[in-house]
C-alpha cells in the first residue's frame, strides 16, 4: 500500500518522489524506537510512586495512629472532640462515647470518630 501511495505522488525536480526522504526517516525511526513506549510511561510511573510516598503513606500512618488512640480510650480519659469540646469519658459503647464536660457534669453522647485527641497521659507513654 505504501508503494502505491509513493507511485501516485508527484515527482520532484530530481526525478524522485517529494515525500521519499520523510518516509525513509519515519521507517528508520520505527525500527530504532521499539522500546520507547515504556520510556514514555516512566515519568508518569515515577510521579505516581512519589505521590504515594509523599501523600498517601503518611496519611495512612496518621489514620492508624488515630484508630489505635480511639481503641485505647478508657473511662476517665480526658479528650478533645473535633468540634473543640473538652470532656472526660464516662462510658464507651460500640461506636459512641458518653463524655462529661464542664463543671455542671453535662453528659454528651458523641461518635468515636469525632474524638480528635486524648489529653490524658498514659503510663506507657511516659516511659
Amino acid at each position: 500500500m505504501l508503494m502505491m501511495m509513493l507511485m501516485s505522488m508527484p515527482q520532484g525536480m530530481d526525478g524522485g518522489t517529494a515525500a521519499a526522504p520523510a518516509v525513509q526517516a519515519g521507517e528508520a525511526a520505527a525500527t530504532q524506537g521499539g522500546g520507547s513506549g515504556l520510556l514514555g510511561f516512566l515519568p508518569m510511573i515515577i510521579i505516581l510512586v512519589l505521590m504515594y510516598f509523599i501523600l498517601i503513606l503518611p496519611q495512612k500512618k496518621q489514620e492508624k495512629k488515630q484508630r489505635s488512640m480511639i481503641d485505647a480510650l478508657v473511662p476517665g480519659d480526658e479528650i478533645v472532640t473535633i468540634g473543640g469540646i473538652y470532656g472526660n469519658v464516662v462510658s464507651i459503647k460500640d461506636d459512641c462515647l458518653v463524655i462529661e464536660s464542664s463543671a455542671d457534669k453535662t453528659k454528651i453522647k458523641i461518635a468515636k470518630s469525632s474524638v480528635s485527641r486524648c489529653i490524658t497521659v498514659k503510663e506507657e507513654e511516659k516511659k
